[in-house]
C-alpha cells in the first residue's frame, strides 16, 4: 500500500493536482489577508480623517476666538449618530493634564477621567493615543494636539464598529475557506484529468505497440489545437512513417532475397558443375568466370546499399572541386553511346557552356550515368533521350528526358526507395538501387532531384545542384 502511494506521489497527475491546489489555496489566503488588512486600514484611515477633521474645526475655533470660543464649540458638539448620541470623545486639558472639558458619549463604555489624566502627554507635538475601553476588544483612538503651551486638545473615537466588522469578516472567511479548499482540489483534479488525457492515450497506444508489435495502433485525436494534441498528431504521423518504413523494409528484403537468390544459385550451380568436371581446364575457367561475375553483382548491390546509407546519414566523403558539367555529361553520353546505338536510340545534348558546380566529380558522374542508363533501358527502339544542362538561379540543372513507357502515378513516390522496382521494370536486369543512389548523391551535395512522367509519354528527371561553394 505504501509503495502504491509512493508511486502516486511521483506521477505528473498527482504533482499537477498538488501544485494547482496549493497555488489556488495560497492565492485565496493571500487575497483574504490583502482584503482583510486593506479593509481594516481603510476603515481606520477613515476614522482618523474624521477625528482629524473634527480636531481641525476645534483648532480653527481656538485660533479665531481663543479659549472662550473653543469652549462654546465644545459645548455645541454637532456630530451625532442615528440615535442622536455623540460620536466623538472630546477633552480639553491644561499643561498638567488636568481636565478642563470632557465629553464622552453616554452609550459607550468609556475610559474614566482618571485613566485619561494618568497619561502625561507631551505638549510639543501632535500624536495618536490608544486607550482600552471597558469592552474587551474595543479601543479609543484619541488624537492629541497642543493648542498652546498650556492647552492640549484630545478628540477620540471608539473602534467598536471596526472590530465588529473585522470579526464578522473573519467568521465569513472561515465558513468560506473550507468550500474553497474543496473547490481548489476538485478543480485541480478535473483540470489535471482533462489536461493529461492525451498523455494517457499516448501511453496506452505506446504500451499496445510495445506489447503486441502492432504499429497500426493510433492515438485518438482530440479536437483541440494545444501542444498535447499536436504531440498526439505527431506521434500518429511517426507511427505511419514507421509503418511505411517497415513495409518498405519488408518489401526491400523480399527484393534483396529475390535478387540475391539468382546469383547465389548460379554460383552454387557453377561450383557443382565444376566439381563434376574432370580434366577440362577450359570448362573450369568458364565456371570460375561465371562465379566471379555473379560475385561482382552481389558486391555491387551491397556496396551501392552502403553508399546510399552513407549519403543519407551525411557520412559520405565527397572530394569537392569545380566540375565542368558539359564535359562531364559528354563523357557519360559517349560512354553510353554504344548501348544506345544497339537499341537505335538517339542521344541529344543541349549544354550551356562554362556551366560549373562544386561537387565530387566521380559521384556526380555516377548519378548522371545512372539516370542515363535508366533512360536508355526503358526507352524502346527508335526512341530518343535528351540531356540538358543550364543555369537556374544559384543551381546547376541537369535534365534527362526520354520517350519511354513512363511511370504510373502510384509508382512515382516509391521509385526513390531502396530496392523498389515497379512491375514493368522487373523485366529489365537491375538492382533497384540506381535511383536511390542518385537521390542520395544529390542530397549529399545539398541539392535535390525531381521527376515527372506520363504513362506512355516518357519521363523527365531533373537534378538541381548548387553551383556555388
Amino acid at each position: 500500500m505504501s509503495s502504491r502511494f509512493s508511486f502516486a506521489g511521483k506521477t505528473i497527475g498527482f504533482k499537477l493536482i498538488f501544485w494547482y491546489s496549493t497555488i489556488f489555496i495560497i492565492s485565496s489566503l493571500i487575497l483574504f489577508f490583502f482584503t482583510y488588512f486593506s479593509l481594516r486600514f481603510s476603515i481606520i484611515q477613515n476614522d482618523h480623517k474624521l477625528i482629524q477633521s473634527e480636531m481641525e474645526d476645534y483648532v480653527a475655533d481656538y485660533r479665531m476666538g481663543g479659549i472662550s470660543r473653543l469652549e462654546r464649540a465644545l459645548s455645541e458638539i454637532k456630530y451625532k449618530d442615528s440615535t442622536g448620541q455623540d460620536l466623538f470623545l472630546v477633552r480639553l486639558a491644561d499643561a498638567g493634564n488636568k481636565t478642563l472639558f470632557l465629553s464622552i458619549p453616554q452609550q459607550w463604555p468609556g475610559p474614566g477621567l482618571k485613566q485619561l489624566e494618568k497619561r502625561k502627554e507631551p505638549a510639543e507635538a501632535a500624536r495618536w493615543v490608544y486607550i482600552p475601553s471597558n469592552g474587551v476588544r474595543n479601543t479609543y483612538e484619541i488624537f492629541s494636539k497642543p493648542l498652546s503651551s498650556n492647552l492640549i486638545l484630545q478628540v477620540g473615537r471608539l473602534t467598536i464598529n471596526v472590530e465588529e466588522l473585522m470579526e464578522h469578516f473573519r467568521a465569513v472567511f472561515i465558513q468560506v475557506i473550507i468550500p474553497v479548499f474543496v473547490i481548489g482540489f476538485a478543480g485541480g483534479l478535473f483540470l489535471t484529468f482533462r489536461a493529461l488525457r492525451p498523455i494517457r492515450y499516448l501511453i496506452n497506444t505506446t504500451r499496445l505497440v510495445t506489447d503486441t508489435g502492432d504499429i497500426r495502433a493510433r492515438v485518438p485525436a482530440g479536437g483541440s489545437n494545444d501542444e498535447l494534441s499536436e504531440l498526439s498528431r505527431l506521434f500518429n504521423t511517426m507511427l505511419e512513417k514507421i509503418e511505411n518504413l517497415v513495409k518498405g523494409l519488408r518489401e526491400g528484403l523480399d527484393n534483396v532475397a529475390h535478387d540475391l537468390r539468382t546469383p547465389i544459385t548460379r554460383i552454387r550451380g557453377s561450383a557443382e558443375m565444376a566439381l563434376r568436371t574432370e580434366n577440362n581446364p577450359e570448362n573450369l575457367k568458364s565456371v570460375l568466370a561465371d562465379c566471379i561475375e555473379e560475385s561482382d553483382r552481389i558486391l555491387t548491390m551491397l556496396n551501392t546499399i552502403m553508399d546510399i546509407s552513407e549519403a543519407e546519414t551525411g557520412t559520405m566523403r565527397l572530394a569537392l572541386q569545380n566540375v565542368e558539367i558539359p564535359t562531364l555529361i559528354e563523357e557519360v553520353a559517349e560512354l553510353y553511346s554504344y548501348v544506345a546505338e544497339e537499341k537505335n536510340i538517339r542521344i541529344r545534348t543541349s549544354l550551356q557552356k562554362d556551366l560549373q558546380c562544386v561537387a565530387d566529380r566521380n559521384r556526380l558522374q555516377q548519378a548522371v550515368a545512372n539516370l542515363l542508363d535508366n533512360a536508355i533501358k526503358y526507352t524502346p527502339a527508335g526512341g530518343a533521350v535528351e540531356i540538358q544542362a543550364f543555369q537556374e538561379g544559384t543551381n546547376a540543372v541537369i535534365r534527362i528526358r526520354d520517350t519511354g513507357a513512363g511511370i504510373h502515378p502510384w509508382d512515382l513516390p516509391k521509385i526513390w526507395d531502396r530496392l523498389y522496382r515497379a512491375d514493368k521494370s522487373r523485366s529489365q536486369r537491375g538492382l533497384g538501387l540506381g535511383l536511390s543512389l542518385v537521390k542520395a548523391i544529390i542530397l549529399a551535395h545539398k541539392g535535390y532531384v525531381e521527376v515527372s512522367s506520363v504513362p506512355g509519354g516518357g519521363s523527365v528527371f531533373t537534378t538541381y545542384i548548387p553551383n556555388r561553394p
